[in-house]
């Protein structure tokens, strides 16, 4: 997937068309065609997105500007991260947990977890949303969250 998916018009669309069709509202703002869309997720927007792919033990394809600042990590680090390394040990479990819950009910909202940054600097997401990349023909991709706030622990 690589550094492509970044301002992709193409996964832009699986990313704010599988949260419609599953949360029943909107990602971004209206009016934006798909370029324009793209590139506002990734560079402007004030929450953080990030996505992973749907292997045994997923690796991040995707993560906003806010995501990356927000886990200090650039574009080319975290797309190699195993997403499981996002949380410490102990949060794990309660992670997969979560992660299962979306495969089986499509989404899940007003999560709270404790993350840890590249640094180790540990970080509560607040007011998440997780959500199964699903595309029009209801084939899985992944899964992706949103988080509007984060604050240290």
């Amino acid at each position: 997937m690589g550094s492509t998916l970044a301002r992709d018009p193409a996964f832009y669309a699986l990313l704010t068309g599988s949260y419609q069709r599953l949360v029943g509202k909107p990602l971004v703002p209206a009016g934006m065609d798909l370029r324009t869309g793209a590139a506002w997720l990734q560079d402007d927007a004030p929450f953080c997105v990030l996505a992973h792919d749907g292997a045994a033990d997923p690796t991040f394809v995707y993560a906003n500007a806010a995501a990356q600042r927000c886990f200090e990590y650039t574009w080319d680090e975290i797309t190699t991260l195993p997403s499981r390394l996002s949380a410490e040990a102990p949060q794990r479990e309660e992670r997969r947990r979560l992660l299962e819950a979306v495969t089986r009910l499509g989404f899940a909202t007003g999560y709270r977890g404790l993350r840890i940054a590249k640094s180790g600097r540990r970080f509560w997401i607040d007011e998440g949303t997780v959500w199964q990349l699903i595309d029009e023909h209801g084939v899985a991709h992944g899964q992706a969250a949103t988080f509007p706030r984060w604050y240290d622990a």
